[in-house]
């Protein structure tokens, strides 16, 4: 970390009350979850695998939907542990500070490192959800029925498509979480967005809506962002190395007295 940003971040975590908190993928790297944009990314790596999170090529294409059952039945998200990043949010929350965090990510390891207040803004991968009759379930349920040998699962209520409950390319976010994620933005005294490339919108224009509202944003992220230029202080490095530095030097929350 840069030493002249450190203090000045440390002054603005202190001043402030309510945070607001964007989380992005690079929040569970640390965790042996790939990314998508980063240098190791998913996109990078394997540009074909885009085909699976577009919502048309799932409905219409039985081997992307095969692609996508071989995906999750490996994925790293089944056996993925909180890192020291998401205890350092959950530190954060016990100063006495009002946090509100909204998540890319779909692994819910930040809600199994001890965090409450956590808007999944793109879903979750431990549900299946019917595109037909909106049914959900544990994931474990259709992994099993893969694993058996059903190339394809289907919903066992109604027979129709199944997915992971999470966005695809040409989904609409749910309203409801978003319209949350707004509040806390423009409610917020401080923004942190971390390990996002904050090139994905709406949720990067979560940013905005906090900057407008008169919070500082603060960035922490492996590479530079669209939002650079707007932000009070912009730290690189490891999230597990620098977060949980900074949080261990922020102070108990005390409001000032009337």
């Amino acid at each position: 970390m840069d030493d002249n940003i450190e203090p000045q971040v440390l002054a603005l975590l202190n001043r402030a009350r309510r945070i607001f908190v964007l989380a992005g993928a690079g929040m569970s790297t640390e965790s042996g979850i790939q990314d998508f944009r980063g240098p190791q990314g998913l996109w990078r790596t394997n540009p074909a695998s885009q085909r699976i999170f577009d919502l048309q090529a799932y409905i219409e294409d039985p081997a992307v939907r095969l692609a996508a059952w071989e995906m999750r039945s490996s994925s790293p998200i089944l056996t993925a542990e909180p890192n020291r990043g998401h205890q350092a949010l959950v530190d954060l929350s016990r100063t006495g500070r009002d946090i509100t965090i909204a998540t890319q990510n779909i692994d819910e390891l930040q809600q199994r490192a001890g965090s409450r207040n956590v808007l999944e803004l793109h879903g979750t991968f431990w549900q299946s959800r019917c595109l037909d009759c909106d049914d959900r379930r544990s994931i474990d349920e259709a992994i099993t029925r893969f694993q058996s040998g059903e190339d394809d699962p289907h919903c066992f209520r109604c027979g129709g498509i199944l997915r992971t409950d999470t966005v695809a390319f040409g989904q609409q976010l749910d309203p409801r979480v978003v319209g949350a994620a707004m509040t806390a933005a423009s409610t917020s005294d401080l923004a942190l967005a971390i390990g996002t490339s904050l090139a994905v919108f709406p949720a990067a224009g979560l940013c905005d809506v906090a900057i407008q509202a008169g919070a500082d944003l603060v960035i922490l992220n492996g590479e530079p962002t669209g939002y650079d230029r707007q932000a009070r202080a912009v730290l690189r490095g490891a999230i597990g190395e620098v977060l949980p530095r900074l949080v261990s030097q922020v102070d108990v929350y005390r409001p000032s007295p009337n």
